[in-house]
């Protein structure tokens, strides 16, 4: 084999010895490095779209148009946001229609690259390329039956990656129309876009993810950070014992304290070869959907349930899921069960009666010890590999009260990470060195940011930050006592 062969040769485990295209190649490498199954696509449900953008409302209306023109062929035009989730369908194609649900290829579920492999939206996304992937192009074999072109839809002032439009078919159709097609629709989308673009909101914030089937192992490059503090170990430890004696964990505490995470880790140290369902509450209008992608996947062997913030579910949704799962646990006794809210008194009662085991998350501030390793952690994954945090940064992480938790460091640390190669003070927002509790107003917010903006600054004495600020000393010392600063010399 010649040396250009062997680099084309495709890095799929499964389709040894077929050559591909420089980018579906990289595609494929990134698909391995997520962690993506080659033989299915786990399901990442994050719910309907709410809030119709521009992007939407345009996209959405040049889709139906086109629909019109296609109503008896047998093909499926989709809308996806600039993360993979698909935001709407339309097919007059009934069998097409249930192969694609089959497979998740619905609205409410993420099908980025990182969630689905390499696909014709996952591609075009990554690449912001159009892009067609035929048959046995698709990483995952379970996505070998359809040939899918995708163009990325671009914000025609901005410039901002909006989504994309989807055209989706029975593998043996050619793909040079749906391609055609599919830039058509995109190029149609841009144009109304700029022609209704005055005075229009942007668009709403990617939602999180509600219901995600993960394998046992975290993907490579992924990480965990290791030696924590003692209450972190101890918590850690009675949740891996809880599980693996088959009991029903709910972990308590504030949010953002890491109370999942606690229980992933547990989960997979106590069962690592279990694939692992991972959800939240959805909202209202995607409840039943939520219900219904359960029953399926808790049949499936070697199965483990985690269930973020259970106190916030609906009576009806917390007492169907009860259900569920002492369904499941009849089928196969010990079927690991983690949940996590801030109040055991506030879980809903079906779900309260199935918890055996209830452990307490300390916040992060009664956890000092964790804070740098976890800053590293973040600093890794942000930038990926360490960077220096100084003395006095340090010092400020550390006595910071952290009110958000954990959330709130990886804010904060993943925007220092992206200022600096070193982190020092003057990379760090206010709301580190502020322990004031109280709310502020939109002036005082102002002068505090602009208090520790000139006293974080290297070298800059009380003196010096007094004649910047057009205060007296004496004010700049009554201003950090308002405040509550604490601000590392």
């Amino acid at each position: 084999m010649s040396d250009e062969a062997a680099r084309r040769q495709d890095p799929h485990p499964l389709r040894a010895g077929v050559q591909v295209g420089d980018r579906l190649l990289a595609s494929w490498r990134r698909s391995t490095e997520y962690g993506v199954l080659t033989e299915a696509v786990e399901p990442v449900f994050s719910g309907t779209w709410e809030q119709e953008s521009l992007f939407f409302e345009c996209g959405r209306e040049v889709l139906t148009d086109l629909h019109r023109t296609l109503v008896d062929e047998p093909v499926s035009l989709m809308l996806t946001d600039a993360e993979g989730l698909v935001l709407n369908r339309l097919s007059g194609d009934t069998s097409l229609l249930r192969s694609l649900d089959a497979v998740h290829l619905a609205p409410g579920f993420a099908f980025s690259e990182r969630e689905a492999g390499t696909s014709g939206l996952g591609l075009a996304l990554a690449d912001r390329l159009p892009s067609v992937v035929r048959a046995d192009e698709h990483y995952s074999t379970s996505l070998a039956g359809y040939t899918c072109a995708a163009v990325p839809v671009l914000d025609p002032i901005s410039g901002r990656l909006e989504g994309s439009v989807n055209i989706t078919t029975w593998a043996e159709q050619p793909g040079k129309l749906l391609l055609a097609l599919a830039q058509s629709a995109a190029g149609a989308t841009s144009a109304l876009m700029l022609a209704r673009a005055r005075g229009r909101s942007p668009r709403p914030a990617p939602r999180g993810e509600v219901f995600h089937v993960q394998r046992g192992t975290l993907e490579p490059g992924s990480g965990t950070v290791r030696g924590l503090s003692a209450p972190w170990r101890e918590a850690l430890q009675r949740s891996e014992d809880a599980v693996r004696d088959g009991r029903v964990v709910l972990a308590v505490g504030e949010r953002g304290a890491g109370r999942s995470t606690l229980l992933a880790q547990a989960v997979r140290r106590a069962r690592p070869r279990d694939r692992i369902l991972s959800a939240s509450p959805p909202a209202p209008q995607d409840l039943d959907a939520w219900l219904a992608l359960w029953s399926p996947e808790l049949a499936k062997a070697d199965t483990a349930v985690v269930v973020c913030e259970v106190d916030t579910l609906p009576a009806r949704a917390a007492a169907e899921l009860a259900s569920l799962v002492v369904v499941a646990r009849g089928a196969r006794p010990g079927l690991p069960v983690v949940l996590t809210a801030e109040d055991l008194a506030e879980v809903p009662g079906p779900l309260a009666a199935l918890v055996d085991t209830v452990v307490p998350v300390p916040p992060l501030r009664e956890r000092p010890a964790d804070v740098l390793p976890l800053a590293q952690h973040v600093v890794r994954q942000t930038r990926g590999r360490d960077l220096d945090i100084t003395p006095a940064a340090a010092r400020a992480l550390e006595t910071c009260p952290w009110p958000g938790n954990v959330d709130q460091l990886h804010r904060v640390l993943r925007r220092a990470a992206l200022q600096a190669d070193t982190i020092d003070l003057r990379h760090l927002p206010s709301e580190v060195f502020s322990g004031s509790g109280h709310r502020l107003s939109r002036i005082e917010s102002v002068e505090r940011d602009e208090i520790v903006r000139v006293l974080t600054t290297p070298g800059t004495s009380v003196k010096q930050a007094a004649v910047e600020l057009g205060m007296s000393r004496a004010t700049i010392y009554r201003k950090v006592a308002q405040y509550d600063l604490r601000i590392p010399r």
